[in-house]
This record gives C-alpha cells, structure tokens and sequence, in this order.
C-alpha cells in the first residue's frame, strides 16, 4: 500500500497523450531539413564567388585600313621612253615605260659620285682632299673632245679639291672628270666600275649593269625605276645634294661652269643630274621639295629615252616631259584627316553588363594623295576589372603608304567597374 506522501507526488505529474512525443520528432526533423536547406543555399550563393571572374573582353571597332577620299591623281606620263615617280616618306605615284634595262649616258655619273662620297664623305661646305691631274689624263682631252664628249679643260698637274671635281662630275657633266675621279678613287677605271655595280646590287638595283664611269658607253644601261632607288640614297649625302642644287661652280683651269639641268630652281627643282647620247636620247633623275602641312616633302623621279637628234633638243624633251610630273606630284601630295578625336577605335564589356569605349583623343592627319591606302593599327592592352572613365588605355596609329606612322592615344567613356558581390551571387557568376 502506497503512504500519503507517494500519493501526492503521483498526482503532481498527470499522464501526457501518446502522441505528443511524435510531434516533437516533426518539429525537430522540420527544423534540421530547415537548416540543410539554408546551409545549400547559402553553398550555392557563395561558391561562384570564389572562382576568378573572365577578363573584360574587347571588340574593335575601327577597320583595319583606309582610303583617302578622292579621285586618284591622273600622272602625265611621257608617251615615250621609261618614267618613275615617288614622294620620300610617302610613296610611289607609279612607273611608265616598262622596266627594261636601256642606256642611260651621264645620269651615270649619279653612282660614281654617290661612290666618291660615301668612300670620301663631305661635309656641307667642305672641300675635301685634293687630286692631280695626270699627263696622261690632261693629254686625253684632245681625243675626248673630238668624239664630242662632254668635258672640262684639264691640264697636267692641275689641282681639284673633292667638291671641284664633284661640281666639275655633276654640273657641266665632265666624262673626262668621271675617269680621272675613277682612277684617284680605285687605282684604274675597271676597278672603280666593278666597285660600282656591287653598290648598284646592294642597292637592289637589279636591271643596272655599269661598264663606265660616265655613261658615254652605251654599254651602261638601266632603269627609270633603279635610278629612282639611287637618287633616293644620293640626296640623303649632304655634300651631293648640296651640289646638284647649284647653277653654276668655278673651277681650277676651266672657270665657271654651268649645270646642264636648266630645272634648277624652277618648280621647287633641287637637282639632280642630266644625260644625253644618240643612244640613251634623253635623260633626268630630278628632285624637287614641295611643303606640305609644314614639313618639307621631296620628290623624286626619272625620264629615260626622250627622242632628239642632238643634245639640246633631247634635254628640250627631258625637261618638257618632267615638269608635268613634279607639277602633278606637288598637287597631289596634301594633308588628310583619317581618325578625328573622339572617334571610337573600341568597344569593352565587362564579365557581367559593365561595359565602355575606347576614343581616339586627338585628330590623326596623314600626308598622301586621294586613293591611298592607309593602314590603321590597334594596340590596346590587357584591361583590368576597374577602369576609371576618362583614362588613357592604348593607342591607335595610322601608316599613309610609306609615311611614318603617326600615333594617337586611347581614352575611356564611362568608368569600367567590376560587378558587386550580389550581382555576381543574383547572376550565379
């Protein structure tokens, strides 16, 4: 029998439902399956951002090339013989005639004196070393002047400082200078004209082939083309240059002499050398400098094969067949705007939706002529995640024929800035 006290204590705790211990085992599984799913989502949100997002990418926008607007310029090229034309620094206005290799009388005496000057370099101004004339060459002039060559008066012993004999080379275009000039330079005339063909073959003057140092054998020929190529080299001596923009020289024994290219000083004409036999007809390598958007830009050119029955009527044709040409490339060679400061060269995107632009920040002008092509090229660098708007970032530069490249920098629109961090978790990246 239970006593009062066991009684009481019975009492205090009344019997609960079977079945409220199974609702507490719900609410306990509910509530782990609860936090399960927390914990997964939370997984799901949280793991894309520790993977590296993408670099922003890159789209350009400019084309790879250009074409300066116009009609292309119409050259006169002589109906006869061979011509060549081109722009220093920019480029070529074109050939005519062919390139066969034709003779091409004193225009010869442009190698021998680019040979003299780069074995024995002037300065402007200077005179250089001095030669003396021989017995044997001063008693050559007799029999020179009968073949009607054309010549200087020599005597022996007489003294030419280099310059001299140049100016007595490449104004009134002495045959008789060439050869003494060979001979001081190279011991004999074979050894001089052998030194004269490998410059013309470093040269990449492949349809010249020399046999003299003065054109008078018909046996040198070449072309309008590869006279082009060594004008080109000569007029980068300062001391030729100087030279073949003279009118006139004095010079021991003969006195003065005048130059045979009566161009000189028209049309922005600064040389170069003449040539004429019943052979070659008539001849010009010229050079003339024309300026443009205040640069000095020269051009150069050749005539060969010019019809005459003697030399003043062929250097008359040379002449009238070459000033066209300078007068056409003066025109033609202008300034062009191709890029223009806020044209857009590229367009950034961001990993996510963030996005800008990239623009030229000032005006890219080239030198050329209506119908040249111009190259435009990109160099943007990798982009970072942050970009701020208005920065530097690359640059783009533009190549007229064969002018120097000219640059612009890259500038930003909006500011490039990477996604937060609840874009990259509502975007799963």
């Amino acid at each position: 029998m239970l006593d009062s006290a066991t009684t009481q204590v019975i009492k205090a705790v009344p019997p609960q439902p079977a079945n409220q211990g199974r609702r507490r085992g719900h609410r306990l599984l509910i509530s782990g399956l609860l936090a399960l799913l927390l914990a997964a989502t939370a997984l799901v949100a949280v793991s894309p951002l520790r993977r590296p997002l993408p670099a922003p990418t890159i789209t350009r926008t400019l084309p790879a090339s250009t074409t300066i607007p116009g009609k292309a310029p119409k050259v006169p090229w002589p109906k006869t013989g061979q011509a060549a034309l081109s722009v220093e620094g920019v480029g070529s206005l074109g050939t005519s005639g062919g390139r066969k290799p034709v003779p091409i009388a004193s225009v010869t005496k442009v190698m021998t004196a680019y040979v003299i000057l780069t074995e024995h370099p002037l300065d402007r101004g200077e005179q250089g070393p001095t030669l003396t004339v021989t017995a044997q060459q001063a008693a050559a002039y007799p029999k020179e002047q009968a073949r009607g060559e054309s010549l200087v008066p020599v005597v022996a012993g007489a003294v030419f400082t280099e310059r001299q004999a140049l100016q007595a080379l490449l104004l009134p275009s002495a045959n008789n200078m060439a050869r003494i000039l060979a001979a001081w330079d190279a011991g004999s005339i074979q050894a001089f004209v052998a030194k004269m063909n490998d410059t013309a073959a470093a040269l990449g003057m492949t349809g010249t082939h020399y046999t003299d140092p003065s054109g008078y054998d018909p046996g040198t020929v070449s072309t309008a083309v590869d006279q082009v190529i060594l004008a080109r080299k000569a007029m980068e001596l300062p001391a030729f240059a100087e030279i073949v923009a003279q009118k006139t020289a004095t010079l021991p024994v003969a006195g003065t002499v005048r130059n045979y290219n009566s161009l000189v000083g028209k049309d922005g004409v600064v040389g170069i050398k003449t040539g004429s036999t019943d052979q070659a007809g008539g001849c010009l390598v010229f050079a003339a400098v024309v300026k443009v958007g205040g640069r000095n830009f020269t051009i150069v050119g050749a005539v060969l094969g010019q019809p005459g029955a003697h030399t003043p009527e062929q250097l008359d044709r040379v002449f009238r067949a070459t000033r066209p040409l300078v007068r056409t490339a003066a025109t033609a060679i202008a300034v062009h705007p191709v890029i223009r400061a806020g044209d857009q060269v590229a367009t950034v995107r961001g990993p996510l939706d963030g996005g800008t632009t990239l623009t030229a920040v000032q005006d890219l002008t080239v030198v050329g002529w209506p119908g040249m092509r111009v190259r435009l090229d990109v160099d943007i660098p990798a982009v970072p995640a942050r970009l701020p708007a208005e920065t530097e970032h690359g640059r783009v530069t533009a190549v007229a024929g064969a002018g120097t490249p000219i640059a612009t920098p890259l500038r930003t629109g909006a500011g490039l800035e990477p996604p937060s961090t609840w874009d990259r978790i509502r975007q799963h990246r």
